[in-house]
């Protein structure tokens, strides 16, 4: 082989041990450090909304006892009465553990959703508190949490709207504690929620 071969071969073997080295570090030392720095932040910021019980529903709001918190709307025709009848299957399984957990359901469609709507769509599950606010406090509050929404025109010239179907859960500090996605394993949902409240 030429010796221009070899240091061909040989720039190619550093350039491999190279990128070997650069995923390693993202896999090791970047990747978590930015994850850990995005969930630190969850529902950290200055939004002010309004709770159906007339409470201010704030960042503070998710400290002095475990919490979960979903994002949704009245007019959801499936996502959101779903996810409401697994929280209100949630609550049964955790049983007296359960009232340890406060649950917000925090509306995406403020202009349609008064504090009056929102009060009657969540009224039948034990222990969940509606919440709204003026558009520019819940767009404050969907960045807080890192919240997709967005308004979805229909044909009719109404709207609905496309969010994020994960319950965000919540330690007694605050800090966030993991989520549970839309329609997951009812055993595997529970369990998490028995760790938040510290259930065995």
């Amino acid at each position: 082989m030429s010796k221009q071969g070899v240091t061909a071969i040989r720039i190619a073997l550093w350039g491999l041990v190279f990128l070997a080295l650069v995923a390693l570090l993202w896999v090791r030392v970047i990747a978590p450090r930015l994850e850990q720095d995005v969930t630190a932040s969850l529902g950290r910021g200055d939004y002010q909304l309004t709770a159906t019980d007339g409470s201010t529903f704030t960042e503070d709001s998710l400290k002095g006892a475990p919490s979960a918190v979903f994002f949704g709307f009245t007019h959801c025709p499936e996502v959101c009465p779903t996810t409401l009848g697994d929280i209100a299957t949630w609550q049964e399984g955790l049983g007296e553990a359960g009232q340890e957990l406060r649950v917000f359901f925090v509306t995406v469609d403020p202009e349609r959703d008064t504090a009056e709507q929102l009060e009657q769509y969540v009224s039948w599950v034990p222990g969940v508190l509606g919440v709204s606010g003026s558009r520019e406090q819940m767009d404050k509050a969907i960045k807080a949490f890192r919240i997709y929404a967005r308004q979805v025109p229909l044909d009719d010239g109404g709207y609905t709207m496309d969010h994020s179907a994960m319950v965000l859960l919540f330690d007694e500090g605050g800090d966030y504690a993991g989520l549970i996605n839309y329609q997951e394993d009812y055993d595997r949902a529970l369990g998490k929620l028995r760790a938040l409240v510290g259930a065995s």
